[in-house]
């Protein structure tokens, strides 16, 4: 090959890459314009927790050992027949950071662990079947806890996945967020987190509305949900309704606050959801405050 020929060849390679690393910036300014920024259809909140810190940390560090102490029958009953549960000591330390908070309604940690069980049993009944990336949504991440919980599945089952979390509140502002963490001044979300980089790495987080956002998403397929977000039936069921129509045989749906009484717009999109779509539900109703409902792709 003369010296023509190979100059020729270098200069369309040089090229190639210039054009390669154009079009991948251009991605991620595309990515970075279309999910990053939050789509306002009404005003996201400001102040979405609090304004200054509610407690004591001596206050937090009672109602978490209050809380992680009182036994859910229930709970551990499906971590026994699933075969899976989650590391308490590392399950302690998150829920103390990220779902230990003032609040009127008794604090309740279960979901962590009956997300951790039942995604645990997915993976692993799916993880030889197919040799893909698993797709996780998320509406509704507050300050993390659940998206951390099911990263923490991904990784105890070796399995690569992806959560994208959706919230209006926002991931890199610095705010207060009802936590025994806020006695060290206004952090983001990120710097809340960063104690468990190793299940963020997982995850995407959103801000926007989840009715917003969701029309802008493009999954092909989302094997596993966690719908915790506006609890209104209409919103519930435009959740419910995108993700079913991405899903296949054995996929799962797990709703949050199905509880008569103080949900009734998710109990009845649940039992909506139950009557006219191809999905087996399972009520589970703990006790009288919290109530969830896993709905599996027939």
């Amino acid at each position: 090959m003369n010296s023509f020929i190979k100059n020729i060849l270098k200069k369309i390679i040089i090229t190639t890459k210039i054009y390669i690393r154009f079009i991948l910036n251009f991605m991620r300014w595309a990515y970075n314009l279309i999910f990053l920024i939050p789509f306002i259809a009404k005003p996201l909140p400001k102040i979405p927790f609090t304004k200054k810190p509610f407690a004591s940390k001596a206050t937090y560090l009672e109602l978490h050992k209050k809380t992680i102490q009182e036994e859910c029958n229930g709970i551990s009953e499906i971590e026994r027949n699933l075969g899976f549960s989650i590391d308490i000591d590392w399950f302690s330390e998150l829920s103390l950071f990220t779902q230990t908070c003032i609040k009127e309604s008794k604090l309740n940690f279960n979901h962590g662990r009956l997300l951790y069980a039942v995604l645990s049993d997915y993976l692993t009944k799916n993880k030889k079947i197919e040799n893909k990336p698993v797709f996780i949504l998320e509406t509704g991440t507050a300050r993390g806890f659940s998206a951390i919980c099911m990263s923490k599945a991904l990784n105890s089952q070796n399995v690569k996945g992806i959560i994208t979390t959706i919230d209006c509140i926002p991931h890199n502002t610095k705010i207060y967020w009802n936590s025994i963490n806020d006695f060290e001044g206004k952090i983001t979300r990120e710097k809340l987190l960063h104690k468990w980089r190793n299940e963020t790495r997982n995850i995407f987080f959103i801000q926007g509305w989840s009715n917003e956002v969701l029309k802008r998403l493009h999954f092909q397929r989302i094997n596993f949900a966690f719908l915790d977000a506006q609890h209104t039936k209409k919103a519930v069921l435009e959740e419910f309704e995108f993700v079913s129509s991405r899903q296949i045989k054995g996929d799962i749906i797990v709703f949050d606050d199905v509880t008569p009484g103080l949900f009734d717009g998710v109990c009845e999109a649940v039992k909506e959801i139950k009557r006219n779509n191809n999905y087996s539900v399972r009520y589970l109703n703990f006790n009288n405050s919290r109530g969830y409902a896993i709905a599996t792709r027939n």
